[in-house]
């Protein structure tokens, strides 16, 4: 349960405001972590010093569900000089380490990252004769923080979200986020560490997709060019009705679609609901991996496994690119699909050398013949994955949310991979490497295009390449809701 006050976090007068007490209990009221963000949001609004917040009534770390202490609300005048209309702003308190008493965040310095390094923010316009601030946000926020700490998945700036739902639960066409810097907030050193803002930006489906095609960035500098799509400080409008594009139909062509092909995608992978199975042997062989996900007793990924494929998507498999990594957690919370995750702690940066190595590898398995099952949502990216991914030498990865499955598509030439020109099919585990020559991916973008209409598609619909003994199937969800179906 939530609750609305004024001034739910330390009052304006900050320390001065604490006489008469003793440093313990000065500690006690005013938790440095907290006081660091309250003094950035002072700096920004001195003439409110009571905001109103959100609060949870039962804190995180006393057994309760909601991540966030407080969601602090400020009325911003925006900027008319720079076209920035007048909006809510939207402060959490609580992905940081307010306390620094490992309550909820292991304490590791001053030097680094304060609990998960970052907090949210979001910046709603404000309706005409609206007096108090909509408290839907900070349920979202709350929503996604929920998210980080189940996960330990963080998040950065040109990230997206899909979260197949109005954010605020009405019938407004805005239903995914990209994450930004706050376009005001600075990053705050606190006792615990250093503390930066990522602000969400509501966007719509479409939106979303090009984001995916082409990169979080590049749609957010679109967005900032469109005065009614966010403008230069990113404003959500939840009423707006149109899409970037269709308020400028060329910057479809002349900036995402130029950018594509460019530059392709930086999506190096999504939480899906996928399987496959190897039809290399027959199912009776207790050494195959056949029924990898729909058996009653799937292959687990081994701890290393995991580590293998959350640092190959970090890196990207390749050197001159960014990549967007999906979750390697099993759960989607409350309809969200995060498209990327560094892991919260350092060790997979600090062991980026020694990740990817051949002795890791040894009971890889190379496959004759493969079939990939996918549902529609995830087969619809199979197109991005060819040609945003592939055909620009890069990876791709699907991680499936209903197990412990993986299936990674490489390009020829690609470092790290266990799948080879003359093994193009290898498994390790659960886990599956598919090697696509360019002629190969080519060819399969023809014969795919189909998935770019999903509104005339009918499901189960296959897809057979007999020669490379390859075969790629979209069906319902329920055969991966429900396994044993």
């Amino acid at each position: 349960m939530e609750g609305v006050r004024p001034g739910g976090g330390p009052p304006a007068g900050g320390p001065s405001s604490g006489s008469g007490s003793g440093s313990g209990s000065f500690q006690s009221l005013f938790p440095p972590g907290l006081h660091g963000i309250y003094g950035e949001c002072r700096r920004l609004y001195p003439d409110q010093p009571n905001p109103l917040q959100v609060t949870a009534i039962l804190k995180y770390w006393l057994g309760g569900p909601d991540p966030l202490d407080y969601v602090s609300m400020y009325r911003n005048l925006g900027n008319p000089a720079l076209n920035v209309p007048e909006h809510w702003h939207y402060v959490s308190f609580g992905l940081s380490d307010l306390y620094g008493d490992n309550r909820v965040h292991e304490f590791t310095g001053t030097d680094g990252p304060s609990g998960f390094g970052f907090e949210l923010t979001f910046r709603l316009k404000r309706e005409t004769g609206e007096s108090a601030p909509p408290t839907w946000p900070a349920e979202l926020m709350q929503g996604l923080a929920r998210y980080v700490f189940q996960s330990e998945n963080t998040f950065c700036s040109g990230d997206h979200v899909s979260w197949h739902s109005p954010l605020d639960n009405s019938e407004s066409r805005i239903q995914h986020m990209l994450l930004t810097e706050d376009p005001q907030m600075q990053p705050v050193q606190t006792p615990f560490g250093v503390v930066t803002f990522l602000q969400i930006v509501g966007v719509c489906t479409e939106e979303l997709h090009a984001a995916q095609q082409w990169n979080g960035q590049g749609i957010l500098e679109l967005l900032r060019t469109v005065p009614v799509a966010g403008g230069p400080w990113l404003i959500t409008d939840m009423r707006r009705g149109e899409t970037i594009f269709e308020i400028d139909p060329h910057l479809q062509q002349e900036r995402v679609d130029k950018g594509i092909e460019t530059d392709g995608s930086n999506l190096s992978g999504v939480s899906a609901k996928c399987a496959w199975d190897d039809l290399s042997r027959p199912p009776e062989d207790d050494e195959d991996s056949r029924s990898i996900c729909i058996g009653t007793q799937p292959r687990r990924l081994s701890g290393k496994d995991t580590e293998q494929i959350r640092e190959t998507l970090r890196r990207g498999l390749e050197i001159n690119s960014k990549p967007v990594l999906p979750p390697i957690n099993a759960q989607r919370q409350n309809g969200l699909n995060h498209d990327r995750a560094p892991s919260r702690k350092d060790s997979l940066e600090s062991e980026s050398s020694a990740a990817i190595i051949p002795h890791e590898l040894i009971r890889t398995r190379q496959l004759e013949s493969v079939h990939l099952k996918f549902n529609q949502e995830s087969g619809a990216l199979i197109p991005l994955c060819l040609r945003g991914r592939l055909l620009h030498g890069r990876h791709f990865t699907y991680k499936s949310i209903t197990g412990d499955t993986a299936i990674t598509f490489v390009s020829t030439g690609v470092e790290g991979a266990f799948a080879t020109e003359e093994h193009p099919y290898a498994a390790h585990g659960p886990w599956l490497q598919i090697l696509l020559t360019e002629e190969f991916v080519e060819r399969m973008l023809e014969d795919l295009e189909d998935l770019n209409s999903p509104e005339e598609f009918k499901l189960p619909k296959e897809y057979s390449w007999p020669e490379k003994k390859l075969k790629v199937s979209i069906l319902p969800d329920a055969v991966f809701d429900n396994p044993l179906h």
